[in-house]
């Protein structure tokens, strides 16, 4: 067993909670915005089941992650059922008609190769980092479709 690192990150996007919720509930197109992730493929015969790749500094993980909750326009959990041990939820908060808050939390366990080569707080503040900016890629996303 590996070390489990844990990364919250925030956004204000203008626009209202269902429509923040169309657009992340289209996981296949996180790519568009997520940097580091590769693809993400559902699963024909079970929505609630995805396969995910993803491809950062030279390393490549998968997984397959099932979604463990879902409340339409509040809340999407998620763990990992088969790859690299991945968990997660991300929230939305309606603060106006026009205005909602999100928060992505990620926990993961840090590879065995990893491990030895850097860090646990580098690894994290780099992940946290972009977790940000993905983030914030995402709040340009949906203002963007949505002025």
């Amino acid at each position: 067993m590996g070390r489990w690192l844990e990364h919250s990150v925030t956004t204000e996007i203008r626009a209202s909670v269902d429509q923040v919720w169309e657009v992340w509930s289209d996981l296949e197109a996180m790519p568009q915005w997520m940097r580091w992730i590769e693809s993400v493929v559902t699963e024909p015969n079970d929505p609630d089941l995805t396969d995910w790749t993803l491809a950062a500094q030279g390393f490549r993980f998968h997984w397959k992650a099932r979604i463990s909750q879902r409340v339409e326009a509040q809340q999407l959990h998620w763990e990992s059922v088969g790859g690299l041990p991945t968990r997660g939820a991300v929230r939305f908060y309606s603060q106006t008609p026009e205005l909602t808050a999100v928060k992505l939390s990620v926990s993961y366990e840090l590879p065995g190769v990893l491990a030895p080569l850097m860090d646990a707080s580098i690894l994290g503040g780099i992940v946290t980092r972009e977790l940000q900016a993905n983030l914030d890629r995402f709040r340009d996303l949906v203002e963007t479709r949505n002025p």
